[in-house]
């Protein structure tokens, strides 16, 4: 397995621009929309639990449940887009994830930022 197959992000030429930060060097906020978020919940495998529990008796990364959570991060990250979109945003200003349990059956991913439209400077 390669880098490729835990990396996650956005494709880089996506209409909509998402960043962990304020503001975007070189580029002015001309609107601000209000907050946007995609959500997932992913159930646990049963076959990976299995495998997580033996691996963690021995050490080492868990490297279905690192490549599970990426492929969520990354749907939680396509619908923020999606939202983002839809509202007329080019852009997703201060984007966080967050993950919490879901009633002990799953994962909860929650990619939120700030919708805005955004214009290159002069």
């Amino acid at each position: 397995m390669g880098i490729e197959d835990f990396g996650g992000g956005t494709d880089p030429l996506s209409d909509v621009l998402v960043v962990t930060t304020n503001d975007v060097p070189g580029y002015r906020v001309q609107q601000v929309i209000g907050e946007v978020f995609g959500l997932t919940v992913r159930s646990r495998h049963l076959g990976s639990q299995i495998g997580a529990g033996l691996k963690s008796m021995i050490g080492g990364e868990l490297k279905g449940l690192t490549k599970t959570l990426v492929e969520t991060r990354n749907q939680a990250m396509e619908r923020l887009i999606e939202q983002a979109r839809a509202r007329g945003a080019n852009a997703v200003l201060m984007m966080r994830f967050d993950v919490t349990e879901a009633a002990d059956v799953g994962t909860e991913v929650c990619a939120y930022g700030t919708a805005a439209v955004i214009t290159k400077e002069q």
